[in-house]
């Protein structure tokens, strides 16, 4: 054990202390930090850029009904000049576009154009597109003798409450829109957790076999020793790496928007709380409905089950890799093994949105207990609850398939590791999992 831990110790010593981990440490948290500040600040910057559309409006139905309010980013200016004289002002940069409406047949409109210098943006389209839609229909409802009020009355918001009734009796909310989001997160993450760090388990096994480094390892240590310090090394590797992340990631978000309201507009600050106090009551009821879908996530089960499954689904695998890599002299080698081993990851992903549909359905209960499947399949499953019997097997059976995975890459990896220029096939391999010396 005390072999073990040293090279648990140099593998994991080893690898922090790269150039590698170092920049990949800093630059995920800012990726990740980008992903979430970039849109708000691409819509601000947006949003404070005016765009003037010049309207010719030949049907005389929308010179009442085109209205700017709503939308603060696109200014109409309704002209009474030729439309080709209007399209001159388009090129000088006066005027973002023009927007032709013709004579039109309220039944099948054509002819509606959007004239602009370059492509125009799918939000403006879709803006006007929804505006003419909108007055269209008022038009038609005026002339049915249907008033808005009538129509609006007709219409009913409806929100249907889910409620999980726990196998002690009691009830907890439920979120069905949550628990998806947070299951594809969270088996994704698993996924290229499990991939990422068991190839660095196989390059490094094929790195110290191609340089005879560990010719002179196996000469103090046993290839098990060898090989589950290498394996355990780099996990622990791999929790610094998610952590350092979660952490960096939390800190670079809350200083990219603290700065971003720091250095918001104050004009821009003024029409957005004059906004949000018009709809203040509908603000207040989305605020809440997020509220109590967040409170019906189990936090630390999910963190909790995250680790755990990635661990073992990366124990698993990475023995699996480590065979891989002693079995083979080189990363072209390694193609022919790779697609058995990674298949049932595969799968489970494949699989995800099966699981989704039916997250207790007998596919999704399978591969939740099957230890190759299980470490991507009961994160999806997680979120949505799942019986604590069924929690407990996928676990148990988890470690069980771990060492039985172990112990196949074992009996590969104290031949393959010595073994040099000899071309590796499924019955070698075979004839090495059956050799007793």
């Amino acid at each position: 054990m005390n072999k073990i831990g040293l090279i648990i110790w140099r593998e994991y010593i080893t690898r922090v202390r790269k150039k590698s981990f170092i920049i990949m440490s800093i630059l995920g948290p800012m990726l990740f930090g980008a992903i979430a500040i970039v849109p708000v600040w691409l819509a601000s910057q947006e949003s404070s850029g005016q765009k003037i559309i010049a309207v010719v409006d030949e049907s005389g139905m929308f010179a009442k009904n085109f209205q700017n309010a709503g939308d603060d980013n696109i200014i109409y200016e309704y002209v009474k000049e030729p439309v080709e004289e209007v399209k001159s002002e388009i090129s000088n940069g006066y005027r973002y576009g023009l927007l032709y409406i013709p004579t039109l047949d309220l039944e099948a409109p054509k002819g509606i154009t959007l004239f602009s210098e370059g492509n125009p943006s799918m939000s403006t389209v879709s803006d006007i597109k929804q505006k003419i839609q909108g007055i269209i229909k008022d038009i038609k409802l005026e002339r049915s003798s249907i008033s808005k009020h009538a129509l609006a009355q007709l219409e009913t918001k409806l929100n249907i409450a889910t409620i999980n009734l726990q196998e002690d009796g009691t009830e907890q909310q439920g979120s069905s829109g949550t628990s998806s989001i947070v299951g594809y997160v969270s088996a994704f993450l698993v996924y290229g957790f499990i991939f990422l760090y068991g190839a660095q388990v196989m390059r490094g096994v094929i790195e110290e076999k191609s340089n005879r480094i560990v010719e002179i390892i196996i000469s103090s240590v046993k290839p098990f020793q060898l090989m589950m310090g290498k394996i355990v090394g780099v996990a622990m590797v791999g929790l610094t790496q998610f952590l350092l992340w979660i952490v960096l990631t939390f800190t670079v978000s809350t200083l990219a928007f603290s700065f971003f309201q720091a250095d918001f507009d104050p004009v821009q600050a003024s029409v957005m709380t004059q906004q949000i106090s018009q709809d203040k009551a509908a603000q207040a009821d989305t605020v809440a409905q997020l509220e109590n879908a967040i409170d019906t996530i189990n936090i630390p089960l999910i963190v909790g089950c995250f680790l755990f499954f990635f661990l073992g689904g990366y124990l698993l695998y990475g023995a699996l890799f480590a065979a891989i890599g002693s079995a083979s002299d080189s990363d072209t080698d390694t193609q022919q093994f790779m697609l058995p081993i990674a298949a049932p990851l595969i799968f489970s992903i494949i699989t995800l949105a099966s699981v989704l549909n039916d997250p207790n359905g007998p596919m999704a209960f399978w591969l939740s207990i099957i230890p190759f499947t299980a470490p991507v399949t009961m994160m999806m499953r997680i979120p949505f609850g799942v019986p604590v019997w069924q929690l407990v097997l996928s676990m148990v059976l988890l470690i069980v398939g771990f060492v039985f995975t172990t112990w196949v890459a074992s009996r590969v990896y104290r031949i393959g590791i010595l073994t040099h220029g000899t071309k590796i096939n499924y019955k070698t391999i075979g004839k090495w999992l059956f050799n007793s010396h």
